[in-house]
């Protein structure tokens, strides 16, 4: 306990490295756990707006469940990835979770409709970040050796691949690593 720093009070690393603020209009693909979801839902609070596409009815069942504690409003689909019920432009923000590996064709090189489709929704200037697997920590990183992440080159150049530009790895720590990419038209 005292090897470790406090965290009362303080937001989850996934939250606070997707960087989404209140008032903006934000899209998360899939979840990766309730908790992560369901407070990046909250945060764009009244003013902004919060959608989660999802590529099933359990998965989306376990979000409307987590948002529904969290009191925020938000629109939750199942929907086909590779077109997304959404108007060009109508996000600041894509957040990608794919750090349990459900959505490793989205981020691979060969497959990037579904990123595609990400870059689409976002307005101009918008951005998409990527929370996948990172390296493991802790009794996850002994009990576990054998399973390392992918390589942050496979998600950098899928995301280039589909268009983004200024496609950088921002951190890798708590068992995520965090990728993100520009829309510049």
């Amino acid at each position: 306990m005292f090897l470790r720093q406090s965290t009362v009070g303080r937001e989850p690393l996934a939250i606070a490295m997707s960087g989404v603020r209140m008032g903006e209009r934000l899209l998360q693909i899939g979840m990766d756990t309730p908790v992560v979801t369901s407070l990046l839902a909250a945060k764009p609070g009244l003013s902004g707006e919060s959608s989660i596409v999802v590529v099933d009815e359990e998965t989306a069942t376990q979000v409307r469940r987590a948002i529904s504690e969290t009191s925020a409003l938000v629109n939750v689909a199942v929907h086909n990835l590779d077109a997304l019920p959404f108007d060009a432009g109508s996000f600041d923000l894509v957040v990608v979770h794919n750090r349990n590996g459900r959505l490793t064709r989205l981020v691979d090189a060969q497959d990037s409709a579904a990123l595609a489709e990400c870059r689409r929704v976002l307005r101009s200037g918008g951005r998409v970040v990527v929370l996948d697997k990172g390296t493991p920590t802790g009794l996850t990183a002994i009990f576990q050796s054998r399973t390392r992440p992918a390589p942050v080159e496979t998600t950098i150049r899928a995301l280039k691949t589909a268009g983004f530009r200024a496609v950088r790895q921002l951190g890798d720590r708590d068992g995520y690593r965090f990728v993100e990419g520009l829309k510049v038209e």
